[in-house]
């Protein structure tokens, strides 16, 4: 897939997002995300940081948080969840952050961080993925060609199967879900349903 291919699906994920937020009822800004201790308000307030700060406000917000971008993303979700849903569906929506990418990830980093907070507000919710089946695809063979060492996991005797296409990978115990709920697992994060992958 070109650089210009995942990019491409950076947009219909964070709009696609905005629609299903935007017809849901407000309670569902407060509902908990998979991320924990983040209710869906906060996981939109960390997406959108790029629609909302300057460069300049960002390295300000780094130097503040140490240089710790951990720590800054629980700064700044904490401190924005509280602003209006109608700014946070501006934020989704935004062309500054459907083309945004993550200093030193490319492309590919903006898709996943795409694919995976969007997941992170779905599954929690137990609503379909927003994103668009391929890019989902293409998240679950980055995730998978790393072996699961990008969120510390441990995949050695672990066979993965999408339940809702023909996707697979590995070999040993299986595990399936819908490819979303993959996505979700291979991310570290813990499904509704209590299931996890081990970490390494």
């Amino acid at each position: 897939m070109t650089v210009t291919g995942l990019q491409s699906w950076v947009a219909p994920t964070y709009d696609a997002l905005a629609d299903l937020l935007a017809s849901s009822p407000v309670q569902t800004w407060d509902a908990p995300s998979l991320c924990e201790k983040w209710q869906v308000r906060h996981v939109v307030a960390h997406v959108t940081m790029p629609a909302r700060l300057t460069p300049e406000q960002f390295g300000a917000e780094m130097a503040a948080a140490g240089g710790d971008f951990a720590v800054l993303s629980d700064t700044v979700a904490a401190r924005d969840a509280s602003l209006p849903v109608a700014e946070h569906l501006d934020g989704l929506r935004s062309p500054l952050l459907h083309a945004w990418q993550p200093p030193g990830g490319g492309a590919a980093g903006a898709l996943s961080h795409a694919v995976i907070h969007a997941l992170d507000v779905t599954v929690a919710l137990g609503r379909p993925a927003v994103a668009p089946e391929e890019a989902v695809t293409a998240i679950l063979d980055e995730l998978t060609a790393a072996n699961g060492a990008w969120f510390g996991l441990d995949l050695t005797g672990v066979r993965l199967e999408a339940t809702d296409t023909g996707w697979s990978w590995g070999s040993g115990e299986v595990v399936r879900a819908e490819s979303g709920s993959l996505v979700a697992l291979l991310s570290g994060r813990t499904l509704p349903d209590g299931r996890a992958l081990p970490r390494s």
